[in-house]
């Protein structure tokens, strides 16, 4: 631990500290999950969830009908549909975890701003 740190933790008082404790607990990936899927986000979170879910099971199906394919134009017909699905699927997953980062990043940018309010003697700002 460097010395900023110690000062840090010197000036903190008691409900202080608490709320920092809380914060650096480690969160597991299925309460990042849970996190993402609330706040003023949280509808468009669950809406791309389901579209990924949806989007898996259409590739599921393409790719059955591309297995089953018999004619050389259904063949390229089902592989293109897998190719593209799988790439939505892909979007739709990038966003979801770009958000669960972003909400991450976030958490530790208020608790530096927590840490930095006390160490000036301030009080913090939400």
């Amino acid at each position: 631990m460097t010395a900023i740190d110690e000062r840090i933790r010197d000036v903190l008082d008691a409900d202080d500290k608490a709320f920092l404790a809380q914060l650096e607990t480690d969160r597991g990936f299925w309460r990042q999950v849970g996190d993402s899927l609330t706040g003023p986000m949280g509808r468009w979170a669950r809406l791309v969830a389901f579209m990924s879910f949806v989007l898996g099971a259409a590739m599921i199906a393409a790719i059955w009908q591309l297995l089953t394919a018999t004619g050389t134009r259904e063949l390229i017909l089902w592989a293109v549909a897998t190719l593209a699905l799988l790439l939505a699927q892909g979007f739709t997953k990038d966003w979801f975890f770009s958000r669960m980062n972003m909400l991450t990043i976030l958490r530790e940018v208020k608790r530096l701003q927590v840490q930095v309010a006390m160490l000036e003697g301030g009080e913090p700002r939400a």
